[in-house]
């Protein structure tokens, strides 16, 4: 796929764009405050398009998308649209009480309600997740894309897309993070939508496209499907839209740094809205590819590249480069800006240095970018062997680890208020341990029904610890005076929507 001289042009002044206005905005960053939390004052389309852009990229254009062009079909769709319907509860529910606290990461909230070491363990395992799965599996995902489409090296693909992204993040903290994101966001969805026309006037039409592709259609797939049952839809799916959408920093990291409740609900709600989009724009173009390119494609994951390379006409190269570029650069600053702040803050910041100075912690938090992205840089290219089973599915299965315990945790600790510490720190301990001992021991069983009996157990044991040594004086959290915590009446009806669209597709293609 060559590029012509107006493509470079179109690259250049996009970037110059984006890099240009990120480093201007967050130019007068000089506190812990301002560098991970943008200083408490982003609005709320921002937030909502900045999650996108952190949520959707070759992880999605690559895995889901090849997924969709697996045996799974439109059913991975589930992940985002069960999302919308998750973080639209979450903003009416936990949001307003992440918000009085005042943190700056959701590892510190566990020590407020448990103790010093429950945010510990949290803190770490959050950072080895994010640089050695996340940030590892964005990072191959996005250098397979341009390898595809444009035949560069895998390795060289890997470290140039890890030194831009983590160029204007370590630089200039999340505020430089949400407003590329901007630029980012929108081209990514604007480039989704036009390769799904793209696909579809290539194929013959909508009615050609579900003629031929009917049985790819379907949200709910049975209960023995070995991609996708709707049993672990309904199941563990759901523990892990709760960690996703409400306990995941590098989500959450917005809606922290939102100006005023409003605009941190109005935010994901909007986040939730945009990723209506996401089975029109990535899963329906990867059910494409496999129709029209049937025998073709080495691996599902390529079936998004593929089209691209296939179907993008002169003269909109440059920008499809970009949206792609775009794509992989917000998810890899996002989590990078992410494991920066919760490695500063909950780990130098609590457990080695409480007295550092403000310079200093921001001066901490560059340097842990920075080491996040040559770790992340160096893992990526082993992801290519075949065994990991895709990158969406590496992604999902491995997070597992986190999912329950995490939930559970946080579940446990919000409603029974006398759960010792001691509960706390055994749901973190045990859920990545019992997990594991499903992975090892009961390989057939679907991971998200392992995630969904994960929780169980962790859940039980917690109610054993809190029976036999409850909490007699329970724990109080800090609550911020400057914050109104009354929830607009907007925030309902818009809420409201999107959940009715989310159920009326899972109707339209059930």
């Amino acid at each position: 796929m060559p590029l012509k001289i107006s493509d470079i042009i179109v690259i250049c002044v996009f970037y110059c764009i984006v890099i240009g206005v990120a480093f201007i905005k967050s130019r007068r960053g000089r506190t812990s405050a301002d560098y991970f939390l943008g200083g408490r004052s982003l609005p709320w389309w921002l937030i909502g398009i900045s999650i996108v852009a952190a949520n959707i990229s070759t992880e999605q254009m690559v895995g889901m998308a090849g997924q969709g062009a697996g045996d799974i079909g439109l059913a991975v769709s589930s992940w985002q649209l069960i999302g919308s319907i998750g973080i639209v509860l979450i903003s009416f529910t936990l949001l307003p009480r992440l918000l009085r606290a005042g943190i700056y990461t959701i590892p510190e909230f566990l020590e407020y309600r448990y103790n010093t070491a429950a945010r510990a363990i949290m803190a770490v395992t959050t950072v080895v997740i994010y640089v050695m799965v996340m940030l590892a599996a964005v990072l191959y995902s996005g250098a397979l894309t341009l390898a595809t489409i444009f035949g560069t090296s895998l390795v060289k693909g890997v470290w140039a897309l890890g030194i831009v992204g983590g160029l204007y993040t370590a630089w200039g903290g999340l505020k430089a993070v949400a407003w590329a994101d901007l630029f980012q966001g929108l081209a990514l969805l604007a480039g989704g939508v036009v390769i799904f026309f793209l696909a579809l006037h290539a194929v013959g039409g909508w009615d050609a496209f579900r003629a031929a592709s009917g049985d790819r259609l379907h949200m709910m797939l049975p209960s023995d499907h070995p991609g996708l049952p709707w049993t672990g839809v309904v199941s563990g799916m759901w523990i892990v839209t709760v960690y996703y959408c409400g306990l995941n920093q590098f989500i959450v990291q917005r809606n922290l740094a939102a100006k005023t409740l409003r605009d941190g609900q109005l935010g994901v709600i909007f986040a939730g809205a945009l990723w209506l989009i996401v089975p029109f724009a990535i899963v329906m173009p990867g059910i494409i590819a496999a129709q029209l390119y049937a025998g073709r494609l080495d691996s599902p994951d390529q079936a998004f590249p593929t089209l691209i390379g296939q179907l993008v006409p002169a003269g909109m190269k440059g920008f499809m480069l970009a949206a792609i570029a775009g794509a992989i650069i917000s998810t890899l600053a996002s989590m990078i800006n992410s494991a920066a702040t919760i490695f500063t803050m909950d780990v130098y910041h609590r457990l080695f240095d409480r007295q550092a100075s403000q310079g200093r912690l921001v001066l901490v938090g560059r340097l842990a970018a920075a080491g996040a992205i040559v770790i992340g840089c160096l893992l990526a290219p082993a992801l290519a062997d075949p065994k990991f089973g895709g990158v969406f599915q590496f992604i999902q299965q491995f997070q597992g680890y986190i999912w329950p315990g995490i939930v559970a945790a946080f579940a446990f600790g919000l409603l029974v208020p006398r759960a010792p510490g001691a509960a706390g720190v055994a749901a973190l301990v045990s859920g990545p341990a019992i997990y594991g001992l499903f992975q090892a021991f009961a390989p057939d069983v679907h991971f998200l029904l392992q995630v969904a009996l994960t929780f169980q157990l962790v859940l039980a044991l917690m109610g054993a610890i809190t029976f036999l040594w409850p909490e007699k004086n329970p724990r109080k959290l800090p609550e911020r005076p400057d914050l109104d915590l009354k929830t607009a009446p907007v925030v309902y009806w818009t809420g409201g929507a999107v959940i009715i669209a989310v159920l009326a597709f899972f109707f339209v293609f059930r």
